[in-house]
């Protein structure tokens, strides 16, 4: 017999340091996923302002942040609050879910719970959701709606490994496929964004200065990531340019069609842009391509389905939705302006998580007697 029991409260101490080196890794993995670094080598973490190698006894998770009050012992630079943020969030998670979840499926929540936070910290700086770690999740998704078959039916009646694998199934094909429905209709519908001028304006191409920076279309002192516009093969950026030039050289003028890899000119020569060295010119209009909802979100939803089943997948895009207007009515993010809608995926799946299916029963049960004669 382990003493003291597991449901003591002694345990919450080390779940809680668990989530917190688990949160230090996770700042490894947000800064470099997105950068196409590896999150192996180095082994060791380094300032994102001096590339020194950061020491061990430098590098504990919470402490040294607030010992080395955020900055950088090397170079003296400022180390982002966002570091500290996420090893007390994955820590407190982790303690909770401890707290309120048998011992056989917490390292499954502990898993998912991780991802999430990744994935909500990579989605709100970049805009992007790491199709690895969404495919990754919805497998131990699985796997965990299979050990404790509660977990897919937590507002109805749980059954057997089997039951519950295929309510996970099931929840994921619900988020998966649905949501996927929701990014095509969205695309025939908000798929691109015309922009007119009466007198021309200037365009460029602006390459990448640093890591972290994607090369950008500027057009009229606006600046729109690649990323942002290049989702899919058929995107197509389509500019009529009284003038273009390539290289600093005149080229004419008319329609030029940008991919994401190479241009058609007016003339019908494609050029690639791995060989180019800059590309301006002037517009008076432009159809810019755009998607009124991230792939990433899709498999996210997907994710969150194989852990939670449909009402799950039900609940966490309703309750994200909600969320994410009151987040765009307080922050007065205008309408056409993009919300990075993975983080409060996240929180309605959290949400779902720590109680949320309990709403759902309640007002179920509150639907009821409408329904019924």
């Amino acid at each position: 017999m382990i003493y003291p029991p597991l449901d003591h409260w002694i345990w919450l101490i080390p779940a809680f340091l668990i989530g917190a080196c688990i949160g230090s890794f996770l700042n490894v993995v947000i800064y470099r996923l997105p950068l196409g670094l590896s999150v192996n080598d180095p082994r060791r973490s380094f300032c994102p302002l001096c590339k020194e190698p950061i020491p061990l006894w430098l590098n504990l998770p919470l402490v040294s942040w607030l010992w080395l009050r955020g900055k950088c012992a090397a170079c003296g630079g400022g180390i982002s609050f966002r570091y500290v943020v996420v090893e007390l969030l994955t820590a407190l998670l982790f303690a909770v879910t401890w707290w309120f979840f048998p011992p056989q499926v917490v390292i499954f929540l502990w898993v998912m719970l991780a991802l999430w936070v990744a994935i909500a910290f990579i989605d709100a700086e970049h805009l992007i959701i790491p199709t690895g770690l969404t495919w990754a999740g919805s497998l131990v998704g699985l796997g965990a709606c299979a050990v404790w078959p509660r977990l897919p039916a937590m507002a109805g009646e749980p059954g057997n490994w089997l039951t519950g694998l295929l309510h996970g199934g099931l929840g994921w094909l619900t988020g998966f496929v649905g949501l996927w429905l929701v990014v095509e209709l969205g695309k025939l519908a908000f798929g691109k964004k015309p922009m007119h001028f009466e007198n021309p304006v200037a365009w460029h191409l602006k390459e990448p200065v640093g890591d972290e920076d994607p090369m950008c279309f500027v057009i009229d002192g606006e600046e729109i990531a690649w990323w942002d516009m290049f989702t899919r093969k058929s995107d197509r950026l389509v500019v009529e340019s009284p003038e273009i030039f390539v290289d600093a050289e005149p080229v004419g003028g008319g329609k030029l069609v940008i991919r994401e890899m190479q241009i058609v000119l007016p003339d019908g020569t494609v050029r690639h842009l791995a060989q180019m060295k800059s590309l301006a010119g002037t517009a008076t209009s432009a159809v810019i391509p755009r998607e009124a909802m991230g792939i990433g979100d899709v498999h996210l939803m997907g994710m969150i389905g194989a852990f939670f089943g449909w009402s799950g997948v039900v609940f966490s895009l309703f309750s994200a939705s909600f969320i994410a207007i009151i987040a765009a009515l307080i922050g007065r993010i205008g309408f056409g302006k993009q919300l990075p809608f993975g983080p409060f995926l996240v929180m309605g799946a959290v949400t779902w998580l720590f109680g949320g299916w309990k709403l759902l029963a309640w007002y179920m049960d509150f639907l009821q007697p409408l329904w019924m004669p």
